[in-house]
């Protein structure tokens, strides 16, 4: 069931911290996204909202007597959300509620004290993992993208007959995802040449982002009882960016007949706050419209609730910066802008598929949606596509030419939903720089 809009996503809500008043800002009360993180001179993991550029320390809060009553307040006294994230939706909501009514103008002067004692600069936190992660899939789900890629290596057939009926996903690697901000270190791996007669091992020389939604399981399921599509947005918890970075040259290489490997296990960034389905309420939209001529969802990935709300408007960006850039001065430039809106499966889909065979999910394991690209060149969601594959290179302001990455560039995804008459509500950051390999 999506969640619903009630009076936390007013338009007129303020908070008494005023950084979250900022029209720009990514954290206004109406967000109030969880995530992880310690401080200095307290190295325990706690778990935080983001309230405009201060963090609210939730631990702190449930000792002051501030949760009082809320059935959430004990899993915010955790190091990691986990266990907030195994609770009803119900629950989840309840709290939000009473965090509105904290962080709002109208609190009391003697609670505001107590939840200003709570308060920390987000400047000088440092954010961590927001769960620990029991298992990670990657999604397929941009038709466009998958097109695009298909074209590349099968120019007679880029898609393949099942895309269209079956959510495409593999199992990847959850110990290498990281939060944004961690380091990446260039892979090696095997890489054949097309003229070579054998493979070699070596540093990728084609490293790829690819820009993703993230989803965090809530409430998880029983082995061998799938998740019906009414059900299935109760086991999600909420949204974060997903860098899901690619060694180009090694999956090329591996890719058959299995799939994805060791071109895609080296590393995986997380922005390290959650944005959840309540925040995300306003945000709806109907599931992507498939053109004519497509064949309709089968009935246990269809139905009216999806194909009218099943969408979420979240608009995201690709910046870069290269060494040469940051050595002469220059700021990020843009390298694309797309929407999650274009994906041809949606969330419901991608749990329900996922959990249609039995298979069970826990609180905290991690979903994405697969490199999110439009139909147009500037909503590609990776450089294999932006670059098609190295014949189309990108000029940056240096004069260099980008095809894939390079050692020193930095990697920055933001995300964010407006409409007129709510909130703008942003996803923060999810950044990576690139190391040489070792």
């Amino acid at each position: 069931m999506t969640a619903s809009i009630d009076h936390t996503h007013a338009p007129d809500l303020r908070s008494w911290v005023e950084s979250a008043n900022h029209p720009d800002t990514d954290f206004p009360i109406q967000n109030l996204p969880y995530g992880v993180f310690c401080s200095p001179g307290n190295a325990t993991a706690r778990i935080g909202v983001a309230i405009g550029d201060q963090v609210l320390d939730l631990a702190a809060c449930e000792d002051a007597g501030l949760l009082e009553g809320v059935a959430a307040a004990t899993a915010c006294t955790r190091p990691v959300l986990n266990e907030l994230m195994a609770l009803q939706a119900s629950d989840r909501t309840a709290l939000r509620h009473r965090l509105v009514e904290l962080l709002g103008e109208g609190v009391a002067d003697e609670a505001r004290a107590q939840v200003e004692g709570a308060l920390l600069p987000g400047a000088d936190v440092e954010m961590l993992l927001p769960a620990e992660i029991g298992d990670y899939t990657d999604f397929y789900a941009s038709v466009h993208h998958a097109t695009n890629v298909g074209s590349m290596m099968r120019p007679d057939n880029p898609l393949l007959p099942n895309y269209k009926y079956v959510v495409i996903g593999y199992h990847g690697r959850a110990s290498s995802v990281v939060v944004s901000g961690t380091q990446v270190k260039r892979p090696s791996g095997q890489r054949k040449a097309v003229d070579a007669d054998a493979p070699e091992f070596g540093p990728s020389r084609l490293l790829d982002y690819e820009l993703e939604v993230g989803m965090f399981v809530g409430p998880g399921n029983t082995l061998g009882e799938p998740v019906t599509m009414a059900d299935a947005e109760d086991h999600l918890f909420g949204l974060c960016l997903v860098n899901d970075w690619s060694a180009r040259d090694v999956q090329v290489w591996e890719y058959q007949p299995l799939g994805p490997f060791l071109g895609k296990s080296f590393t995986t960034s997380v922005s390290p706050w959650v944005i959840t389905l309540d925040a995300l309420a306003p945000f709806r939209c109907p599931a992507y419209a498939r053109p004519d001529g497509d064949p309709q969802p089968l009935a246990h990935l269809d139905s009216d609730d999806n194909r009218a709300r099943g969408g979420i408007e979240l608009t995201l960006e690709v910046w870069i910066q290269s060494q040469r850039m940051r050595d002469e001065g220059f700021e990020p430039v843009r390298l694309s802008r797309g929407s999650f809106s274009d994906l041809y499966w949606t969330v419901a889909q991608m749990i329900a598929h996922h959990t249609s065979n039995g298979c069970n999910l826990r609180p905290g394991d991690l979903l994405a949606s697969g490199t999110v690209s439009g139909a147009d060149k500037g909503s590609r969601g990776c450089l294999l596509e932006l670059s098609w594959r190295g014949t189309e290179p990108i000029e940056l302001p240096t004069g260099e030419e980008l095809k894939f990455l390079q050692d020193g560039d930095e990697l920055i995804m933001g995300g964010f939903c407006e409409r007129d008459g709510f909130a703008r509500v942003g996803f923060g950051e999810c950044r990576g720089i690139i190391l040489p390999a070792s």
